[in-house]
């Protein structure tokens, strides 16, 4: 592959290439599955997903090592927009999305609809206000345009506190996600769990940049996309004699229905919030504040926006942007119908069962303290009998309120709690996997690239040459990897929360320097300035001291408990953009070479306005 990269042989043959590499995937996992009826047995199968599909990437990131500059900043640009679409759905579909998104949804319900709303919603605001014009620019980072843009490092330096702040909180959430699913299907601690998906991680991303990172993250997508679809495809057929998981869901919503009326009848549930209504978990106000801060971070976030420099032409990144749309929805147009029915089975097999008689799943991952029941974790039954005791219930039957799955498990276990093959649980697994560490590789460069290129190269050394500049970023890459998984291991929240507050950091801090940027030439440097320390500042402050330092949250009249936190960019956006105005209007207006300059970005003709000098 690394022979081929650089010249228009493989970039021809993709096709055949995904092809091939697509087909060997579906083998491996039916070869998986035959092992599994002659009785290999299962952790040996959970070893071989884990590690057979680690080794595909590492081996695609080794293959694309590169020492040319372009080539590992942004994959020479180079990459066609339905590969590009897909890349960028692997990058984006981080293990928020494959691993929290359906256990939000099974525990939210109808209100958990923000995220898929305001994901997805995300992607109208980068098609149309930014990703075409951030390719036009050209250079190769989200800083660049701001440096430009605005006249200097300043605004350079203040872009990369956003992105490394709101960067790092998203790759510790994807590091925790890799850490539950190597801990159960390898049978080790989280702790030590962790630094393998992180191994992982750095052999995907540290030799060949951008570059190994979207070859890989295309093959990561196809995983992703078919472990996903494969479980709730196979119930929906099983239960419904429908395998269109999308169309039945509502059937199984009438199910839950019934059945959290007969709970509450029944005792096994003294009152039930119902999945279908709107507004039981969360009111009005944050639900729509969480569906406007995750749009905007869609827009804001320097991993997803870096990716449109690596196409071809504006054409092309405009057009990936609705593959990548189309890519994003296949997962999120079934996340619903994967979470009810992962709850129809919980409610139809394990609530009102014995204590004696629960399923063997709820001891696995009580051991990894993802299951409680009674409030003590699942790990034998005398200690669940204990603690049921302890608390008042000794009527030996499991209640609605006795059993909490964390959200971050419900995806990885569903195909266990249903009772399908073993095989389709290390698919999952897999799955996750691909998830996580497809995000977490385009984070982490990201990063390293923010600290090598617009730190290291446009700051400090600008004589840098290319083998130093490509040292840096790998010596950089790792020592972020390692801090991120250490952060990780502490386990700091639950892997939606992170994600939520990264996008809110990065809707307060670039979302106003770059869309009034670009559609408002009277924006100066003193502005952008102002806006991007005070959007991002008090964004930061909220998030900080609401979660760890015992300020309550802001109240509003009418809004139950005030702002949430994982939607702070509620506070910090809206003072961000009235800052910008302001000061620029009090400030003398950019150059007429800045204000043609941004005339030229908006023109989708014509040739790219920056490019790098020769390495």
């Amino acid at each position: 592959m690394s022979a081929r990269t650089s010249g228009g042989d493989f970039t021809s043959n993709l096709g055949k290439i995904y092809a091939v590499y697509t087909g060997g995937f579906f083998g491996f996992v039916v070869l998986l599955a035959i092992l599994e009826q002659v009785g290999v047995p299962n952790r040996i199968i959970g070893y071989l997903f884990v590690f057979f599909t680690l080794a595909v990437y590492a081996g695609i990131g080794v293959l694309s090592r590169t020492m040319q500059v372009s080539e590992y900043y942004v994959a020479g640009r180079k990459v066609p927009a339905i590969y590009n679409g897909m890349a960028t759905g692997a990058d984006w579909m981080s293990a928020a999305s494959f691993i929290g998104m359906a256990g939000t949804l099974y525990a939210l319900g109808y209100d958990g609809l923000a995220y898929v709303l305001g994901w997805t919603g995300g992607y109208v605001l980068v098609a149309v206000l930014v990703a075409p014009y951030l390719r036009k620019f050209g250079a190769y980072t989200v800083p660049d345009f701001l440096a430009a843009r605005y006249g200097g490092n300043v605004a350079r330096f203040i872009g990369i506190i956003v992105l490394l702040f709101c960067s790092f909180t998203y790759v510790v959430a994807q590091i925790y996600g890799t850490g539950i699913i190597a801990s159960r299907f390898l049978g080790i601690s989280f702790e030590v769990a962790v630094y393998v998906g992180l191994l992982g991680i750095l052999l995907c991303s540290m030799l060949g940049g951008m570059r190994a990172v979207t070859w890989t993250q295309v093959a990561q997508y196809i995983v992703l996309i078919v472990a996903y679809l494969i479980p709730v495809v196979l119930l929906s057929a099983q239960k419904y004699g429908l395998p269109i998981p999308q169309l039945t869901y509502g059937q199984a919503l009438q199910e839950i229905t019934a059945l959290e009326q007969q709970m509450v009848q029944n005792g096994l549930a003294q009152s039930v919030k119902p999945h279908i209504a709107p507004f039981t978990n969360m009111d009005p106000f944050n639900y729509f504040a969480l569906i406007l801060c995750l749009m905007v971070g869609t827009a804001s976030l320097p991993h997803v926006l870096m990716r449109y420099f690596t196409t071809p032409s504006v054409r092309e990144a405009r057009k990936s942007v609705g593959w990548s749309l189309l890519f994003i929805f296949l997962l999120y147009f079934t996340a619903p119908a994967y979470a009810a029915f992962a709850k129809l089975e919980v409610y139809q097999n394990v609530i009102g069962a014995s204590m004696d008689a629960l399923p063997a799943w709820i001891y696995t991952y009580g051991n990894l303290g993802l299951v409680q029941v009674c409030g003590v974790d699942a790990t034998t039954l005398e200690a669940i009998r204990a603690a049921c005791l302890s608390v008042g219930s000794a009527d030996n039957i499991l209640g609605l309120a006795d059993l909490k799955i964390n959200n971050d498990v419900i995806v990885i276990s569903t195909p266990e709690i249903a009772g399908l093959p073993y095989v389709i649980a290390g698919l999952v697994a897999a799955g996750g996997l691909a998830a996580a560490l497809s995000t977490a590789d385009g984070l982490l460069l990201a990063i390293a690239n923010a600290l090598s290129h617009d730190v290291y190269y446009k700051m400090v050394d600008p004589e840098a040459p290319t083998r130093r500049r490509l040292i840096v970023a790998r010596v950089l890459l790792a020592v972020v990897a390692v801090i991120a998984a250490w952060v990780a291991s502490t386990k700091p929240a639950d892997i939606l929360s992170m994600v939520a507050w990264a996008f809110s950091l990065a809707a307060a801090g670039n979302f106003p320097a770059l869309v009034l940027g670009i559609w408002w030439k009277r924006t100066t440097t003193a502005g952008a300035i102002a806006g991007m320390l005070v959007g991002f500042g008090s964004t930061l402050f909220y998030l900080v001291m609401t979660k760890y330092g015992g300020m309550a949250l802001w109240p509003i009249p009418g809004v139950t408990g005030g702002i949430q936190n994982i939607s702070a960019a509620i506070i910090g956006l809206p003072l961000g953009v009235l800052t910008m105005i302001v000061v620029s209007l009090m400030t003398p207006a950019p150059s007429k070479e800045m204000q043609d300059f941004i005339d030229e970005i908006r023109r989708p003709r014509g040739k790219v306005l920056m490019t790098e000098k020769a390495a």
